[in-house]
């Protein structure tokens, strides 16, 4: 078997590749940072005790030809991709009238286009084989609008147009899609994320506690298993994601109110 991860060399991507690691499975991680992938690696060798075979892969997700490029290496070192996670994203909190054109652009071309752009290369053989899975990484900021979060939230909700429509193409062809919504999540992402995050943000999202990426990353893995379709990790964000659009006027009725005080 070999698990394709994409985002692999921190956060959750990292974490989900050891977790295969550990099973024995082959693993190959895309991401941008040559030396950080190398790190990632040799963290991931240590963590399986040496049953893993990983192989890495330097590349932006954002540009095509790079990631198919990325893609065809990896096949080229461990075989046909049987699992893709697509986990490589980033996060540049602003007011839409204040962002920078090219910021805001990036986070599509990453969040957004970025998935599509691994995805495209590994379906087309998934399907002629008649095996594969996809698990595509969004957001719980997908089912709500935060402030100062337009292109984050925008990105990764239309990642949830693009899984559930994959899901219907691949229906009958052996191939599942599935998509996930971690909440916030101990990374150095957030970490950095956090330093711009403004208050206005803070008091719609609250302060909860970053879940570890280990955490999120076992239960995404679980739903890998399961072939399912939605991944929601808490309750809250589950009724957000069956019941957002009825809550939607109700939470911005209750923002206003917030903001008054």
């Amino acid at each position: 078997m070999h698990v394709v991860v994409t985002g692999g060399s921190s956060g959750i991507g990292l974490e989900v590749a050891k977790i295969y690691a550990r099973r024995g499975v082959s693993v190959s991680l895309i991401a941008r940072n040559v030396d950080r992938l190398d790190a990632a690696r040799r963290e991931i060798e240590q963590a399986s005790g040496g049953k893993a075979e990983v192989f890495v892969a330097a590349a932006d997700a954002a540009v095509h030809a790079g990631i198919s490029a990325a893609v065809q290496a990896c096949e080229a070192a461990h075989g046909p991709c049987d699992i893709l996670v697509a986990s490589a994203g980033i996060v540049e909190p602003g007011w839409f009238h204040e962002q920078a054109p090219d910021l805001f652009d990036a986070q599509w071309q990453t969040n957004f286009a970025g998935v599509a752009n691994v995805v495209r290369p590994v379906y087309a053989s998934m399907r002629q084989r008649g095996q594969g899975r996809i698990m595509i990484v969004s957001s719980a900021a997908a089912f709500i609008g935060i402030p100062a979060y337009a292109a984050y939230c925008g990105s990764k909700a239309a990642l949830v147009g693009f899984a559930d429509a994959l899901r219907l193409e691949a229906m009958g062809k052996g191939v599942s899609v599935g998509i996930c919504f971690p909440p916030d999540t101990d990374t150095p992402q957030l970490s950095r994320e956090l330093k711009s995050r403004p208050k206005e943000a803070e008091l719609l999202m609250g302060s909860i506690k970053p879940r570890p990426a280990k955490e999120i990353a076992e239960k995404i893995v679980v739903g890998i298993d399961r072939r399912s379709a939605h991944v929601y990790f808490t309750a809250s964000i589950a009724a957000l994601g069956l019941f957002g659009p009825l809550a939607r006027p109700f939470i911005e009725v209750w923002y206003r109110l917030k903001l008054r005080k």
